[in-house]
This record gives structure tokens, C-alpha cells and sequence, in this order.
């Protein structure tokens, strides 16, 4: 039996579908039966290992052919909880009438709800103000639920390994190391870290200043003009898309989350479940999670200047301060962001919503 079938519809490995395929097998771990829906390009077919899936086109939001081929499998199964994520999913996903399952929408940014989400029975916001959202845009407040991301702690990789890469990337090693990553794109703010680390490293005193960054995207090749423009090219180290960059966090000494617009703020997450010390800009994911001086630090958006001037007060307070910022940041996502806590909330969730009376159909 299914007891809950999740559906995506997207073809790049980003923050919603590493959820996605983090969140699958941690619902199977604890006695429950997820099954997904996916693309037949997905990146995720590769991740769903022992989680039953079935692959459909749904090219688009408007994708009719999908859209009925999902509903029959909503009334041949009969899960008692659908879960979509992101619009094209959820527009192509509509519960027959007389079908028992309940629709879930997790929402992970400020989309168009109208046409997209509104015909749903319950929805997920990853962050508080993600709910208020929702709220104002008509939403009713009593089936809008505010379930935050997890990251696991995966333990660090030998010193050996880290050695390896370090060689192999010619950093030294008095070298201090800042690391970044994400999608190539305006949105996430590398323009503004690249000339922020230009500033910094224009002092004589951090000649040995290293940026690592993993990603990729449409920005690609300006990022890397932009790296050779600033004669920043022998001290950024682009490492391409990382599935899974472990590594690079654990030989990092600083994580930098320079964005321009985050919701929540995975990356922030993953480099506290390494111990670092966190520096983001004040985007509305970053000021939930961090409490500036407390649990990491926070810079304006989209101020080069400002950017390096926090990072050259972190980067001078020393590693006292780091280990001091680090713990803290990884004890923030043990209470709020643990595996053990937000699955227990999405099953909770489900567990309320299926013991309501009444219908959800609107």
C-alpha cells in the first residue's frame, strides 16, 4: 500500500527536489510507504533507491495528456496523501471528486498561487513568512502548515580525501578557504561575492585567500569573464556541479551564501551540519535561520562592500570565533532542522489532516 505518493515534475537537481530526495527515504525509515511520480529526465531516478516511482512527460503546466495520466493513477492507487511540489506538479495534479486522497502542496518559494495551488486541499510552507504569504493570498490559515527543510549530518570525510582534493587544487596550506555554491544565476548573488573577494583580496596581508565554488547554471560563462576581469583567477577555484560536496564544506574554513533572493536557504543548512561558520546576506531564508553574531552572520544584499566588510571581520575574529559560530549554527539545525524533527512534523500533518471531517474539495 501507498501511503503517500509525491510528485515533481522538474528536470534540474535543485533545493526542492534534494528534499525531495532526501525526504522519500526518511518517511520510508520510519515505517512509512512513500511512492513518486517523476520525469523520465529527472535527475531524481538516480536518487530513489528502494522507493517505488513511475515516470511521466508532464513537459508543462498545461500538459493534458499528464495531467489524466496522473488521475488515474490517483484513483488506482488511492493513496490516502498526495504531495506535489512546485507549480507545474501541482497544477497538473487534480484529486477526482470522489477520490478519498487528500492533496498536499509544498510550496519552497513565493509563486503564483492563483491557477497553480489554490486547488489544493492543504499546503506546506518551508518558512514562517512562506505561510504568511500564503495567508495573503487567500489561502485558509487553518490548512496551511509551516515545515521547515532537513539536512542530515553525514559525518566528514577522511583526512586523507580532504588532503587529496586540497593538492589537487594547489590550495596551501596556511591558505584560509571560503566556500560558496549554488545555481549560476542572478538570484544567488556569486557577481557581488566575486567582487567582494576581490576587495579582500587586494590587501597585502591575504595573499592567501582562496574561494572555492561549486555549481552551474546559466551565469557560467560571465562568472568565470568576471573571475579573469578581476585577476582573481588563480585564487577562485570553480569545481563545477557537486551532488554531493561533503568535501569541499569540510576543507572550507568559512561558508559565504551571498544571495539576492532565498527563501529558505538549504546551503545554509548544509554547511551547519559541517560545523562552519556561516555568512549570508539578509534574505528573508537567512533571517529566519540565523541570528546575526549568534548562530552565523548576516551582510546587506546585494553590496559588494558590505559583503567583505563582514567577511573581513570574520575572517579576522579567527578560529575561535569560527568553532564558537559553527557549533552554534549546527545546534540550530539539531533543534529546528533534524531529520527527526521535520519528518515527524509531515507525518503528524498527515495524520491530522486524514483524521479531519469533512471534505476538502472547494
Amino acid at each position: 500500500m501507498t501511503d503517500s505518493l509525491h510528485i515533481i515534475g522538474s528536470r534540474q537537481m535543485g533545493g526542492a527536489e534534494k528534499f525531495f530526495a532526501r525526504l522519500l527515504p526518511a518517511l520510508r525509515d520510519r515505517g512509512h510507504c512513500p511512492g513518486a511520480i517523476v520525469r523520465p529526465s529527472s535527475p531524481l531516478v538516480r536518487e530513489l533507491k528502494d522507493i517505488e516511482y513511475m515516470q511521466i512527460g508532464m513537459r508543462n503546466g498545461w500538459d493534458i495528456v499528464s495531467a489524466i495520466k496522473i488521475r488515474r493513477l490517483i484513483q488506482r492507487l488511492s493513496p490516502p496523501i498526495v504531495q506535489t511540489y512546485m507549480g507545474r506538479a501541482t497544477r497538473l495534479t487534480k484529486i477526482p471528486s470522489k477520490s478519498s486522497s487528500i492533496h498536499v502542496a509544498r510550496l519552497g518559494g513565493y509563486y503564483k498561487i492563483k491557477g497553480y495551488y489554490e486547488h489544493a486541499d492543504a499546503w506546506v510552507g518551508n518558512t514562517k513568512r512562506l505561510c504568511d504569504y500564503l495567508v495573503n493570498n487567500g489561502l485558509p490559515a487553518d490548512r496551511i502548515y509551516h515545515i521547515g527543510n532537513f539536512v542530515e549530518e553525514k559525518g566528514y570525510p577522511s583526512q586523507v580525501k580532504i588532503r587529496e582534493v586540497r593538492e589537487k587544487l594547489c590550495i596551501p596550506d596556511e591558505a584560509i578557504v571560503l566556500f560558496s555554491l549554488g545555481r549560476f544565476n542572478h538570484k544567488k548573488g556569486f557577481e557581488d561575492l566575486l567582487n567582494a573577494f576581490k576587495l579582500l583580496t587586494s590587501k597585502q596581508r591575504y595573499d592567501s585567500l582562496y574561494l572555492i565554488v561549486a555549481g552551474d547554471g546559466p551565469l557560467k560563462t560571465r562568472l568565470h569573464s568576471l573571475t579573469q576581469e578581476l585577476g582573481l583567477n588563480s585564487r577562485v577555484l570553480w569545481v563545477g556541479w557537486q551532488n554531493d560536496p561533503g568535501l569541499f564544506y569540510s576543507l572550507a574554513d568559512i561558508f559565504v551564501c551571498p544571495s539576492r533572493i532565498e527563501t529558505m536557504g538549504n546551503v545554509i543548512l548544509e554547511a551547519w551540519s559541517y560545523g562552519l561558520p556561516v555568512l549570508a546576506t539578509k534574505t528573508p531564508g537567512a533571517l529566519e535561520l540565523i541570528q546575526d553574531g549568534s548562530n552565523g552572520l548576516l551582510a546587506p544584499i546585494g553590496e559588494p562592500v558590505a559583503l567583505a566588510e563582514k567577511l573581513l571581520y570574520l575572517i579576522e575574529a579567527g578560529e575561535k570565533t569560527w568553532r564558537e559560530l559553527g557549533t552554534a549554527g549546527l545546534q540550530s539545525l539539531r533543534r529546528d532542522h533534524s531529520k527527526e524533527t521535520v519528518v515527524s512534523k509531515y507525518l503528524g500533518m498527515y495524520e491530522e489532516l486524514i483524521n479531519r471531517k469533512g471534505r476538502y474539495r472547494r
